[in-house]
């Protein structure tokens, strides 16, 4: 190997730095906003019923593993499972968009970008709650499910949606930076994104954090069954989980992300 292969294979070798990291996730970001919205909006769908299985696992391992001490962590690890299914599976997850879609507008800001990235939001948003909605209506309203896991899905929507609107916006703040880390640190996980996505997403339902996507799920189970109001899921639950979500993804760590590369990106 000579020396310039030498020197060509080291920088290969080297770890992204920050300024790389943050031009791919700000192409990705680039990508998402010139989708159409017709597949943003259908991908959109397919997240929200895919998120399901974030509840669908917790509630199979609470029903079948013994009532240990340890039983807390290990069901934990079902709540990745959606996940990994919609993030893997490239689809649109809003509280991925709060990151991705906003890189672009922090670098060259304008109202055209921020208008289309406002209405993607909107169209994702949107699209999970009603995939949400339709994946809960058969847990809550067929057969679909097996009897026995009824009670353990029950009694973690309880959990979920169950707390002041005030405690649910700031259990929402680290869940939003949670996933904002996930997005960052894909494009240096290559080969390991799969544990970076399963180790996150555990960590958020093990420090019972509040995710506003998986956490439709759990909020349309119970008021499709009667059990939860809708104004009490609207404004105790999904609107301040939506904005502790945002905070944490957008103000907090996109802002974080930014300013250790906005001085290297103003001198391209």
């Amino acid at each position: 190997m000579d020396e310039k292969e030498e020197e060509a294979a080291v920088k290969q070798a080297e770890n992204l730095s920050p300024k790389i990291i943050f031009e791919v996730i700000r192409q990705d970001g680039l990508e998402e906003l010139a989708r159409p919205n017709k597949s943003l909006f259908w991908s959109g769908i397919a997240a929200g019923i895919m998120i399901s299985l974030s509840v669908l696992g917790e509630a199979i391992f609470r029903t079948y593993l013994p009532d240990a001490d340890w039983r807390y962590l290990v069901e934990n690890l079902g709540y990745s499972l959606g996940f990994l299914a919609v993030i893997l599976g490239r689809m649109q997850l809003f509280t991925e968009n709060t990151i991705s879609t906003v890189l672009p507008v922090m670098h060259r800001p304008s109202m055209t970008i921020f208008s289309r990235m406002l209405a993607l939001w909107s169209i994702v948003l949107v699209a999970n709650v009603i995939g949400g909605f339709m994946v809960a209506g058969v847990f809550a309203l067929t057969a679909a499910i097996p009897p026995d896991l009824l009670p353990a899905m029950n009694e973690l929507s309880m959990h979920a949606t169950g707390f002041p609107a005030k405690e649910a916006f700031q259990r929402a703040i680290p869940a939003g930076v949670l996933i904002a880390a996930i997005v960052w640190m894909m494009p240096e996980s290559e080969g390991f994104g799969f544990f970076v996505i399963l180790i996150f997403t555990w960590l958020i339902a093990a420090g019972d954090f509040s995710h506003v996507v998986a956490g439709t799920v759990e909020m349309a189970f119970l008021v499709l069954q009667g059990t939860l109001p809708p104004a009490e899921a609207l404004f105790r639950f999904f609107l301040p989980v939506l904005a502790g979500n945002i905070l944490g993804g957008t103000a907090i760590f996109a802002l974080l992300a930014f300013g250790q590369v906005r001085n290297e990106l103003s001198k391209d």
